[in-house]
């Protein structure tokens, strides 16, 4: 029951701060959305940041293990096969949780100290991941010669913004989604010429 709560209480706060950003949501909004004592809720959770930083590192796991799964699914696979796996891996996290994935690109800024410092190392670790794909893929000549750091925020700027206007029952699933945000990046980084 503990765990049930608790998650409840990130599901909700996810809610929150995607709305009215972390900084505006304070404890007692999350307490009055579940319903209970502002005073019941610290029997679940130390502080609002403790509730961030469970929500953002939740959601870091998610995108890591959707890149690990990529990786070796399309391991040997010339690089737009592993750039599209990249991508599609990226979108189910955002689609299978937008509201975390929205706390997760904009809300972990307001982390402090240890937190903050090893939320932006792994951050920065998964954009590497993107980089180093998009340089090996660009010096084996399989993608277009691009910067691979302008390139890599480009994608994950538009794959991030997903999670601000995705809908569960919107008219495409995130399967075909995914397929189409693939695509669509593929053909950014491949030279038509070819």
């Amino acid at each position: 029951m503990v765990e049930t709560r608790r998650r409840q209480i990130e599901d909700v706060a996810s809610e929150l701060f995607r709305e009215r950003g972390y900084a505006a949501t304070g404890v007692r909004d999350i307490a009055r959305a579940l319903d209970i004592q502002g005073a019941s809720l610290y029997a679940h959770v130390t502080s609002k940041e403790d509730v961030l930083w469970a929500i953002v590192d939740r959601a870091a796991c998610a995108f890591e293990a959707a890149a690990d799964a990529a990786e070796r699914r399309s391991a040997g696979q010339p690089a737009p096969d592993r750039l599209r796996a990249f991508v599609e891996g990226h979108l189910g996290v955002v689609t299978a949780d937008p509201e975390s994935a929205s706390v997760f690109d904009r809300e972990w800024r307001h982390l402090a100290g240890t937190r903050h410092d090893t939320m932006l190392a792994r951050r920065d670790a998964y954009e590497r991941r993107l980089r180093r794909l998009i340089a090996t893929g660009t010096a084996a000549g399989e993608l277009a010669p691009a910067d691979p750091a302008l390139a890599a925020t480009f994608l994950l700027t538009a794959l991030n913004a997903v999670a601000t206007w995705y809908r569960s029952d919107g008219t495409r699933s995130p399967a075909a989604l995914a397929t189409a945000y693939g695509d669509l990046a593929v053909r950014s980084l491949t030279d038509p010429g070819r």
